[in-house]
């Protein structure tokens, strides 16, 4: 496994466990919880993906506006949640039922 992949996957779990250890107070709504993770990751996203500064840098291009980050910020949540174990759920409206 390549060094990327394994602080990917690190980052992922520690971010899963973070949230289960907040959700071990009962009166804590997960959601909020989920919301708060969620606020952090976006954060630390954009902060993550700052161009340069160089205007012909070309590492930079793809974010070099705040519409581009957000552009790819929105393609990495829709394929992250599209391909989640959670993204179905058997109480969704409109599910078959056979």
């Amino acid at each position: 496994m390549s060094q990327e992949a394994n602080t990917y996957d690190d980052a992922s779990a520690q971010t899963v466990e973070l949230g289960n250890r907040l959700a071990d107070d009962e009166t804590v709504n997960p959601g909020e919880i989920a919301d708060g993770l969620l606020a952090g990751a976006i954060q630390y996203w954009l902060y993550s993906r700052q161009p340069c500064g160089d205007p012909g840098c070309e590492d930079c291009a793809t974010l070099c506006t705040a519409d581009r980050r957000l552009d790819e910020l929105l393609t990495i949540v829709r394929e992250l949640a599209e391909t989640s174990e959670y993204y179905h759920s058997p109480h969704d409206h409109g599910v078959g039922r056979a």
